[in-house]
């Protein structure tokens, strides 16, 4: 096998790719800001690889990944002009990652490296014979800003994470920067997504507020006013979605030590929005997260909190009905 000659151009869904001495390593924040996103770049989220890829066009009916060691079991999927193929196990302490008979002739492929682990792409291997190249990928973008329940941990596999199921029904190109536990609205992030490029937007807010008691009543609906204005200073015209939470079980009634029940957030996040129609925004939108994922999903909540797998493909499957609705997204950004 010959292996490719890898360039940050190779990767997809991510912020920046770090260029190290034995690899590239995507990261979902600036990592040359790494400093900027405290505490410890958004509490390692920044480097997890939620919704990142390898995207290329190959002839090669076999692939080869390798990468740093793992620390824990992980699973990268393999799609093949978007449909998976299959998924490799990393186990913990390996480093590997085979597919093989592969569809003959030329085609699209994405690695989707795991969603839950940071890595460091080493070397990415073809068949002698192929041939490889960039796929460029002139889909919408779509960048996702969420939590935990955008990052979708508790799904089994990178491409049933709802962010991914969503883009593949709607034919975007998907940049999921779900932050586990570290959605708090912080200016440096508003920045960063002001920086991307992006022809959607979706911002779903609250949870983490809620659940880490990071903004009260005086500051949280500033809060939000701030990051869609950062936002906005370079997306003018661009759509962006605002979500209030999923349900949550106890949280929807229970104030957490600021005062907030979900119930009460969902109410200031419209209001919020509301005000900046008001005030001429007319690509601005509210979605209330009960009609994606309501009270009567809450078996699909092991704990209470997280949707599994089937509760993320339910999100994902329902996302252009609930969210997208009549959201009109051109492709103007590529």
């Amino acid at each position: 096998m010959k292996a490719l000659q890898l360039s940050e151009e190779w990767f997809a869904g991510v912020v920046s790719v770090e260029k190290r001495e034995n690899g590239w390593k995507p990261w979902r924040i600036p990592y040359r800001d790494y400093e900027l996103f405290p505490p410890d770049g958004l509490n390692g989220h920044g480097e997890l690889c939620g919704g990142a890829r390898l995207r290329f066009q190959t002839s090669s009916e076999s692939i080869h990944l390798r990468c740093e060691q793992v620390q824990e079991e992980v699973k990268i999927d393999c799609m093949t002009d978007g449909r998976l193929f299959g998924t490799a196990i990393i186990e913990a302490g390996g480093s590997e990652a085979s597919w093989t008979r592969l569809p003959s002739g030329g085609k699209i492929i994405e690695l989707w490296l795991p969603q839950r682990a940071a890595m460091t792409i080493t070397k990415v291997e073809i068949d002698d014979q192929a041939t490889a190249e960039l796929a460029p990928d002139h889909r919408p973008k779509w960048v996702a800003y969420g939590s935990s329940i955008t990052l979708c941990g508790s799904s089994d596999s990178p491409t049933l994470t709802w962010p991914s199921i969503a883009a593949r029904k709607a034919d975007f190109n998907v940049t999921a920067l779900g932050y586990g536990g570290n959605c708090h609205l912080e200016p440096m992030v508003a920045r960063m997504i002001r920086d991307l490029p992006a022809d959607l937007i979706t911002l779903c807010l609250g949870i983490n507020v809620q659940g880490k008691n990071s903004l009260g009543p005086r500051t949280f609906q500033a809060a939000i006013i701030g990051l869609i204005q950062i936002i906005r200073e370079k997306h003018i015209g661009t759509p962006i979605i605002v979500t209030s939470p999923i349900y949550a079980c106890e949280r929807e009634t229970s104030e957490n030590l600021v005062g907030y029940s979900l119930i009460r957030m969902r109410e200031e996040i419209s209001e919020v929005v509301a005000m900046l129609q008001k005030r001429g925004d007319d690509n601005l939108h509210y979605r209330s997260g009960l009609d994606w994922f309501g009270e009567e999903d809450a078996h699909l909540l092991p704990d209470k909190l997280h949707p599994n797998t089937e509760g993320s493909r339910l999100m994902g499957e329902r996302f252009q009905d609930c969210i997208l609705q009549s959201v009109e997204v051109r492709g103007s950004n590529q």
